[in-house]
């Protein structure tokens, strides 16, 4: 399947990135390379950019949407947390720009195999990256009801959890004693949890399986923790007046983003009543954008998948 994707918020992630002709930027979510590709229209022949995804999939759809601008664009597969050291590896102390975009792609969701997908019946996968080992079948079958419960709760944010635990749990018990073997694929898992929320209630809400597809994807790939424990270490690898835009698609991933963008903009840990600051943090920089940017409603009519999009933007100041 070709590798197609939409890239949300496009024109208003370029305008927040402030691009010089001679900066280096970074997307840390390359995917198609849709917000690339706009990126290094505007770099001059100084300018460099650096391309990160840790599906191999992207990587090959990004080389050749990338090829024409030649030496300046370099792709490095990898997941993002790891963006220091191949920037390292470049010889790139610094940069003016980051992007991230936290959204599947489409083409992950639309290419049955990967198992991304409720709406498909395909082996119970959910891996970013092919080359890990462990899967959704891993999680569904190898958690407990306990962590089953806590994942869907806390990823999921599903009132629904515990019940959905617990028939994952039992309907996978019975079928290893019959059969031998656990739940298999993705329309297996749907209809488990689609019998465990009531039918009058399912009537007005989404599909049943959406926020535990969620969860599952969420933990298997280690998205906020990774997310959580690596935003300030990009932070710091911006020059002054350098941007990080991110776009995320859910709570969990914007009160992340939004947390850490205003402890860097004001780390101070002294009480509020002091009259100077004695703790000695001192600013990061500015949050740009106050409130979420959200999509146009042109662009929400187009792509039904941008509806739930925010993109925050954080500028670096260096104070000497």
């Amino acid at each position: 399947m070709e590798f197609k994707h939409v890239s949300v918020l496009l024109d208003e992630t370029i305008e927040y990135l402030n691009i010089k002709e001679d900066g280096i930027y970074v997307d840390g979510t390359l995917g198609g390379g849709g917000h690339a590709y706009e990126v290094c229209k505007r770099l001059g022949k100084d300018g460099r950019f650096i391309g990160i995804d840790q599906d191999e999939a992207a990587i090959i759809a990004a080389s050749e949407r990338l090829n024409e601008f030649g030496e300046k664009v370099q792709i490095v597969r990898s997941n993002y947390c790891n963006m220091k050291q191949v920037l390292n590896e470049l010889g790139i102390q610094k940069v003016d720009g980051i992007v991230l975009d936290l959204g599947v792609s489409s083409y992950q969701i639309d290419t049955r195999e990967r198992g991304f997908s409720y709406m498909e019946d395909a082996p119970l996968d959910m891996r970013m990256d092919t080359r890990q080992d462990k899967t959704a079948k891993d999680i569904v079958n190898g958690y407990s009801e306990q962590e089953l419960f806590r994942m869907i709760r806390d990823y999921g944010e599903d009132k629904f959890a515990k019940n959905i635990a617990k028939h994952i749990v039992s309907y996978r018990e019975k079928k290893q004693a019959e059969q031998g073997i656990g739940i298999e694929t993705t329309k297996e898992l749907s209809e488990v949890i689609c019998r465990a929320i009531p039918m009058k209630i399912q009537k007005n809400m989404g599909h049943p399986a959406k926020k535990t597809f969620q969860a599952i994807r969420i933990e298997l790939n280690r998205e906020l923790e990774v997310l959580n424990d690596t935003l300030n270490d990009m932070i710091q690898l911006l020059n002054d007046n350098g941007r990080i835009c991110i776009i995320t698609f859910h709570s969990l991933e914007d009160r992340i983003v939004k947390t850490i963008y205003k402890k860097n903009e004001n780390p101070c840990t002294c009480p509020p009543n002091f009259p100077v600051c004695v703790c000695g943090e001192k600013s990061r920089g500015k949050v740009i954008s106050r409130k979420p940017i959200l999509p146009s409603d042109l662009e929400m009519e187009e792509n039904s998948r941008s509806r739930s999009a925010k993109l925050r933007v954080f500028e670096r100041r260096i104070i000497k």
